[in-house]
């Protein structure tokens, strides 16, 4: 029984102390600015790592370049013995012996009784080589005069210049995705807090019209009606709690953190009309700013390098090179051991490769002329977007004002159908109507306020215009 007793307790309270645990999580959820999102995003976006990728090998390529300017050290060795000599023809040294030898009788006058002393010259397989050799050499090696080589040190500078350009492009496109997942969520809570207390109306109408109903003042019908625009009310509000919610997994994905943790935001809509430049000024700072613009136009720079690179293989190359080795060579291993060096010139240039240098930099010359005409149809979007988005921005602040008076009206025109009804002198339709007209004219108010910031981060994103302390936090997060 104490057992029992005793268990049925720890049940109450594990059951008692769930719901303070999940309230203190849900309590916690983390807090984010525009700012923080932003930073965390540039610190996880996989757009951005991958550019931050490009950079690092676009840094070791210009490294590798300068490295074929500099000597080559070379270090080797080999040791071979050999298991059957090779042999070569070469004339009977015993022939050749034999016949000078009676050559020299015949010339001096000596008399011998060898009769035919004479042997007939013939050729034998000779071996002139040892069983076992070791060579142990040192080659220094440095290239005086070589196109490609310098070329080559210039085309990674500028591949270089374009991985990071590419890199700004990715970080200003990240900031941009950012703001308008942030200010999503910033809009898709306002739109809650409206619905909750347009909600919140209905019920107190609802509550109105049952007060009016039991003293007499009202028909059952009024009351029904209220109630079942009460409740068909409540799938708009949970539609609109839904949103939120994916508004809120829309930022996480983008800054890359766990689905798992809950996110909440620190950020108002408020509209801060900006002094806008004219659409001629703002189009020549995007032709002159634009990141995508800056990378093409530096990857027309590299084109023009290679075009140069592949001409390099018509121009000649010069090398001073010098080598240094230890020799020996015995049948056994009693090595006979010898030095040996040299130094000397090494040059070299084609005089014909089937065209295929030729060929090479028509390919090159191509490839540039494609980027060319890729960057005139960029600055050609780029100024479309321009007039799109300057004119998006007329249309918003005109809404603005309409949504401000329509507010106000609408504001005046709900009170005046809650007091009407109240007295009598208004229909229960025109204090729904009246609700509804209220809770949507703030709606297009926000959904205006929204558009308008989204707007101006897209212009800032079309004319290069960006914060420099992100560019600066993606560069020394590649540094730690």
């Amino acid at each position: 029984m104490a057992k029992n007793k005793t268990s049925s307790l720890i049940y109450l309270w594990v059951i008692m102390i769930i719901p303070f645990f999940v309230i203190n999580l849900q309590s916690q959820a983390r807090k984010l600015s525009l700012d923080d999102a932003i930073k965390i995003a540039l610190e996880n976006n996989s757009d951005t790592r991958i550019a931050l990728l490009e950079v690092q090998k676009a840094e070791a390529a210009v490294n590798e370049a300068y490295g074929y300017a500099l000597p080559t050290v070379d270090l080797s060795g080999s040791f071979s013995h050999l298991i059957e000599k090779p042999r070569m023809p070469f004339p009977d040294f015993e022939a050749l012996l034999n016949n000078a030898t009676y050559a020299i009788f015949d010339r001096e006058g000596i008399k011998y009784n060898t009769p035919n002393p004479y042997k007939p010259l013939n050729y034998s397989l000779q071996a002139f080589a040892l069983a076992n050799n070791y060579e142990a050499k040192l080659q220094v090696s440095q290239i005086l005069f070589n196109s490609a080589v310098f070329t080559g040190i210039g085309a990674s500078g500028k591949y270089l210049q374009t991985s990071k350009e590419m890199l700004n492009s990715k970080v200003s496109k990240t900031v941009m995705q950012v703001k308008q997942a942030f200010y999503g969520i910033v809009l898709a809570k306002e739109v809650v807090a409206l619905m909750n207390s347009s909600l919140d109306n209905l019920e107190k109408h609802l509550s109105n019209v049952r007060s009016l109903y039991q003293q007499g003042l009202a028909a059952e019908y009024n009351v029904l009606q209220a109630e079942v625009q009460v409740e068909n009310f409540k799938p708009s509000l949970l539609e609109a709690q839904n949103a939120l919610k994916n508004a809120k997994e829309g930022l996480k994905m983008i800054i890359k953190i766990d689905n798992q943790t809950e996110i909440d935001i620190d950020g108002n809509l408020e509209y801060n009309e900006l002094s806008i430049e004219s659409s001629e000024k703002l189009i020549s700072q995007a032709h002159s700013n634009n990141l995508d613009i800056k990378t093409l136009e530096n990857k027309i720079e590299v084109d023009q390098a290679f075009i140069e690179l592949d001409k390099s293989d018509w121009y000649p190359s010069l090398v001073a090179f010098g080598n240094y080795s230890f020799n020996g060579a015995a049948d056994d291993f009693n090595f006979l051991n010898y030095r040996q060096s040299v130094v000397g010139l090494s040059f070299n240039v084609n005089l014909f490769s089937g065209n295929r240098t030729k060929n090479k930099v028509q390919q090159s010359t191509i490839e540039k002329i494609k980027s060319i005409e890729q960057l005139s149809q960029l600055k050609d979007f780029v100024t479309m977007q321009i007039k799109t988005k300057l004119n998006e921005l007329d249309k918003i602040k005109q809404n603005l004002v309409t949504a401000d008076k329509n507010v106000t009206l609408a504001e005046k025109t709900a009170k005046i159908a809650s007091i009407g009804y109240t007295n009598g002198t208004r229909t229960q339709l025109e204090v729904i109507t009246a609700e509804n007209q209220l809770r949507q004219a703030k709606t297009n108010k926000l959904n205006s306020i929204y558009s308008y910031i989204v707007t101006l981060a897209d212009i800032d994103n079309l004319i290069g215009n960006i914060n420099q302390n992100y560019i600066r936090m993606v560069y020394q997060n590649e540094n730690k």
